[in-house]
């Protein structure tokens, strides 16, 4: 494989990088905002999510920071904590415990997701970053307030009057003219060429421009400080100082901070390798990323992130998924979003205040499309009812409760109809119809588990008086117990009774230890009465 040098790499993924710096920037303020915690606390986990955890870990398109999915958890363990300084404690016990759960190499876990339940958790948070996007597109911010969303509390119908009642024009006119240059900078190959200037910047410099002509000419159409990006603005050394937050080390002997560490590290976990199972199907490439050594770098970057104010992290799908859809080849681009985050803090947060929550919601609506377009959905629809009514049911899931609850649900759907479909599978029939059948061939299946015995007694049950049955098992490696003894049984009542010749082909004297059982070909006749 052709080796590039940094120059190219830097010329590659800069852009990329850049983008999802655009899209990282408000999902860090907005989940610390949701999560109870100081607005930096967010940027800091962005930050060692980009340059800790991406150079440690091996996956190319994976980006990490605070998630969405541990809003909860974390604001519930703050408000039972009474304080920030010793949930942080708690962030440090669940980097401990994601290392060890790296070092007993639990990442394997990733390999049992299917691939249905894995595209409709992406199309489910493609479809929650869109209607999570849709008021701040509009102009209606007051979720951050306390005020009741659509999810809150159900379907919440009286959502949309308040929404619908409170737009914003100038905020839909960023929004739409950003939307425009986001499609047209895709579609246009001219445009699509100039990759050191990124359809997201682009939005994102016009959005602020606009914005300012509003205010300057002093339209109706200004948006309000309130719907701007907010970052603190340090005036002072000793306010760099301050705005982090060290951990309060005696957390460590409350058990409550014990269990929030535990459950951060277990929710954390099984979201990063689900996520990066997702990043590795973004990636054009389809390198593999090592799930055990992505666990140890995300171990490392929450004990980081701990260590110096910031929120528990993961692999995030949005941001992954702005990175794979923005061009990006290595993690490179992770590591440049992480360095830009930095300096943005050190050095424009002034500039950054200036950038309205449409043109990012614009930015954020358009990376939800490209994850939940109706080609995704189309083609599942055409792989049948087994792959696409677990598709459908994670997205749908997902949608109505959260991420792991979502998956959780797709993931058993996905296994009733495995189950289902071994059952089905567990032996070949030469005819179709019993009915009408004067020699009925059953083949066997190399595997025959209890799961099958249902099928198999069904279709005994229903061979005819008078019939002939050839049962090979010549390719079977495994029979359970009770199928055996199933089997066994109407070759030796049933058949007799009713004059049914049945053939017992390839059968082991034993399948405890088949691998060094002699095989016994077992021939039982039942001539039909003349």
């Amino acid at each position: 494989m052709k080796k590039t040098s940094l120059i190219g790499g830097i010329k590659e993924n800069f852009p990329s990088g850049l983008v999802v710096f655009l899209v990282a920037l408000p999902l860090c303020l907005g989940i610390a905002l949701a999560s109870g915690a100081p607005p930096l606390s967010g940027i800091i986990a962005g930050i060692v999510g980009g340059l800790v955890v991406g150079s440690i870990s091996n996956s190319n398109i994976s980006v990490s920071g605070p998630a969405a999915g541990l809003t909860a958890i974390v604001l519930t363990a703050i408000t039972d904590l009474g304080a920030f300084e010793l949930f942080l404690c708690a962030g440090i016990i669940a980097g401990l415990l994601q290392l060890i759960l790296g070092f007993i190499r639990a990442g394997s876990i990733s390999n049992y997701f299917p691939n249905n339940v894995i595209e409709g958790m992406l199309a489910a948070i493609g479809i929650i970053i869109i209607l999570k996007q849709i008021p701040h597109a509009l102009g209606f911010d007051k979720d951050y307030e306390g005020h009741e969303s659509i999810f809150d509390n159900g379907l919440n119908f009286g959502y949309f009057t308040e929404l619908f009642g409170a737009i914003q024009p100038g905020a839909i006119i960023i929004t739409l003219i950003s939307v425009a240059i986001l499609i047209t900078w895709d579609k246009v190959p001219a445009l699509k060429r100039i990759k050191m200037l990124p359809g997201a910047l682009v939005a994102v410099v016009t959005g602020i421009i606009l914005n300012q002509i509003f205010k300057m000419t002093g339209s109706s159409l200004e948006i309000q400080t309130q719907h701007l990006v907010s970052l603190p603005v340090p005036q002072s050394f000793d306010d760099f100082k301050n705005l982090v937050t060290m951990p309060d080390f005696n957390g460590f002997t409350n058990p409550k901070v014990l269990i929030a560490g535990a459950t951060i590290a277990i929710v954390a976990s099984i979201e990063t390798l689900l996520c990066i199972e997702a990043s590795d199907r973004l990636d054009v490439q389809r390198r593999i990323t090592d799930t055990n050594l992505e666990l140890k770098a995300q171990g490392i970057g929450n004990l980081i992130s701990s260590f110096i104010g910031g929120l528990p992290m993961t692999s995030v799908v949005v941001r992954s998924s702005a990175n794979a859809n923005s061009g990006a080849t290595s993690k490179l681009s992770t590591i440049i979003h992480g360095i830009l985050l930095l300096i943005c803090v050190l050095s424009i947060p002034v500039v950054l205040n200036l950038i309205p929550l449409a043109t990012l919601a614009a930015v954020l609506i358009m990376v939800g499309y490209k994850l939940a377009k109706p080609a995704t959905f189309k083609h599942f629809w055409h792989l049948g009812k087994f792959q696409f009514i677990p598709f459908i049911a994670t997205v749908v899931a997902v949608v109505a409760t959260d991420l792991l609850k979502g998956v959780g649900i797709g993931l058993a759907i996905s296994v009733f109809y495995i189950l289902q479909g071994n059952m089905k599978r567990a032996y070949y029939l030469s005819r179709e119809k019993l009915d009408d059948a004067d020699e009925i061939k059953m083949k066997l299946a190399e595997e025959v588990s209890f799961l099958n015995k249902a099928a198999i007694k069904k279709t005994l049950k229903n061979i005819q008086p008078n019939s002939k049955v050839i049962i090979d098992a010549r390719e079977t490696s495994y029979i359970a117990t009770d199928v055996l003894e199933m089997i066994q049984d109407f070759a030796n009542i049933r058949a007799k009774e009713e004059d049914i010749t049945v053939e017992l082909l390839g059968f082991k004297t034993s399948y405890r230890d088949y691998e060094r059982d002699e095989e016994s070909h077992i021939l039982v006749t039942h001539k039909r009465a003349m």
